[in-house]
């Protein structure tokens, strides 16, 4: 089967031996990633009430914050790569294979992560199995993101086969279990009435339209690396499909924009207790800064606008500005997490000694940890360039 020209030129072989650029960048990915393994397994032996910023009102921290931005990339990956090989237009085919990959990235550097965050996590295995609960959103979310994985595995493996009708069935296997898993995690928040910041049927809608938007940006952006690293020069055919992506991406920041407006009205229009002081604390509290330069500015608008001034067109500008992107949305997924944590159950009896808002700060092994998930994820990226050949697409 002949594979398209996706490079028009480069400057080595894909199968030659790799630069010392290339070596060292991955010795050191690799060395970050070890170290914070290390981390982790002490965390593990230590206990999280030693090593974790976190407490018993604040029992979710930055690690969680992060296995919720990885799966979440994860799923957006897998839906805009669906577009092309599973459901046939033919603009969103030429991103299939490294998307697909990299939605395998993402969800393996979610578990690790999380793998670290669960004290005892070889119990939620094999409880999972012999003792499976069927009315808990935590349970279906480790099944449903278990087969997600495995469709994605297999769809992978089908698309370097070159059976891309199988691999297209595989895919919506993948996107339907991906759906599920991903609504579901949102469901894990939105069903819990005791935090009103999160009650409610919004989250699963918004993390499904989120992840689509932060699978644009990823898609973008490790193209845009990709080429960059291996010298390589795309074809016209790949630029216009990442400016493809790069539109349904500005329709999606709107779309978040228009989500995060009306959440916004709500919680102040109503001044629910709980979530009126959470919506509070993200508008002029100790999370403004946050919200305002890193979810909306660097989340939302600034991408928006430079996809919109480069008319979806200048592919190193577009590719900046989802790297800002993906640096907005981790703080999206923080502050989320977050902020649904930190108002007192009991905020309303102005109780002695209890705070308006609950302190957290992340410790020394939540950093390590969490960009442990980045170096892993970018050691991954670096290997699936070199062993699968720069995913090139094949004529199907």
């Amino acid at each position: 089967m002949a594979v398209q020209a996706d490079v028009l030129s480069h400057s080595g072989e894909l199968t030659g031996t790799p630069s010392a650029a290339y070596k060292r960048a991955l010795w050191a990915l690799g060395i970050f990633t070890f170290l914070g393994i290390l981390f982790g397994l002490h965390s593990m032996i230590a206990g999280h009430e030693h090593t974790f910023g976190v407490s018993r009102e604040v029992p979710w921290g930055m690690v969680l914050a992060a296995y919720v931005f990885f799966v979440v990339t994860s799923t957006g990956l897998c839906l805009v790569s669906s577009i092309g090989h599973v459901f046939g237009y033919e603009a969103f085919k030429p991103i299939a294979k490294r998307s697909v990959y990299l939605a395998i990235a993402t969800i393996v550097a979610g578990f690790l992560v999380i793998f670290f965050e669960i004290e005892n996590p070889w119990r939620m295995a094999v409880y999972n199995v012999i003792s499976p609960n069927l009315t808990s959103n935590i349970w279906w979310m480790g099944t449903l993101y278990g087969a997600y994985l495995f469709f994605m595995l297999i769809e992978f493996a089908l698309l370097q086969l070159g059976r891309h009708r199988a691999a297209g069935l595989s895919g919506l296997l993948g996107v339907i279990s991906g759906v599920a898993a991903h609504s579901n995690l949102g469901a894990v928040f939105g069903l819990l009435n005791g935090r009103e910041f999160w009650h409610g049927p919004y989250l699963p809608i918004y993390f499904i339209v989120s992840a689509m938007m932060s699978g644009c940006a990823t898609i973008i952006f490790f193209h845009w690396l990709a080429y960059r690293i291996n010298g390589w020069k795309m074809s016209e055919k790949l630029q216009e499909s990442l400016r493809a992506v790069a539109k349904l991406g500005a329709l999606l920041y709107i779309t978040i924009i228009f989500f995060t407006s009306w959440k916004l009205i709500s919680g102040l229009a109503g001044k629910v207790p709980g979530k009126y002081e959470a919506i509070m604390a993200v508008l002029t509290g100790p999370y403004a800064s946050h919200f305002w330069f890193g979810e909306i500015f660097l989340g939302l608008a600034a991408p928006l606008i430079i996809i919109l001034a480069v008319r979806a067109r200048h592919i190193g500008a577009m590719a900046f500005g989802s790297l800002l992107s993906i640096i907005g949305i981790f703080i999206m997924r923080y502050d989320l997490l977050l902020v649904g944590q930190v108002i007192p159950g009991f905020h309303t009896m102005h109780l002695l000694g209890v705070p308006k808002i609950l302190p957290y700060t992340p410790s020394l092994h939540e950093w390590m940890i969490t960009f442990s998930g980045f170096t892993f994820c970018g050691v991954l990226f670096m290997l699936g360039e070199r062993y699968f050949k720069g995913h090139l697409s094949e004529d199907h």
